[in-house]
């Protein structure tokens, strides 16, 4: 091999070392656990209630019920809105309508009879603020049934739902910030 390029592959090299230091992305959080999601839980809700894989607790008055199973690295919150009995097509419509772009990571479900605010992800993998907003949201679509439908972030567009503010994901957002 040439000087010239044995020159050549060294500067390539350090370029390429430069760069994979400068695009490195940061550590990711350790994996979530229901002892890391207790905490969160109980520094939003310091009455949340805990029975063996499942929490309780309130936000803004809305009752939010938390299921985990560990073994299948699932969790699911809940927030129960109205009987699902008696909703009209439009009404159905409508929440379908909000899921495809203002519920954003949460999404009206109807499950046992009711419709519910849900938002389900792997647990290992969530992230404490991605946690805190996803409870925002879901208490949020509860909230502004019947009126916004909105998880309260933003709109995703290219829907048929109107944009909305995020305030309660903000608010709860800060109450996490010292976990």
């Amino acid at each position: 091999m040439t000087r010239f390029a044995m020159g050549l592959m060294a500067v390539i090299f350090t370029i390429n070392n430069a760069f994979a230091q400068d695009t490195e992305t940061p550590p990711s959080e350790p994996a979530m656990t229901l002892d890391r999601m207790a905490e969160i839980i109980f520094s939003l809700d310091p009455n949340a209630q805990s029975s063996g894989n499942s929490f309780q607790m309130v936000i803004q008055d809305i009752p939010v019920l938390i299921i985990t199973d560990p073994r299948a690295d699932r969790m699911r919150a809940m927030v129960p809105i109205r009987a699902s009995k008696g909703m009209s097509p439009e009404e159905i419509l409508r929440v379908m309508q909000a899921n495809f772009d203002t519920a954003l990571d949460a999404r009206y479900a109807i499950a046992h009879g009711k419709l519910w605010g849900a938002f389900i992800h792997p647990l290992s993998a969530l992230e404490k603020n991605e946690f805190i907003s996803a409870l925002g949201q879901t208490v949020n679509i509860a909230k502004t049934y019947g009126t916004l439908y909105s998880g309260g972030a933003l709109s995703y567009g290219g829907g048929d739902s109107i944009p909305l503010q995020r305030q309660l994901i903000d608010e709860l957002l800060e109450k996490g910030e010292d976990i």
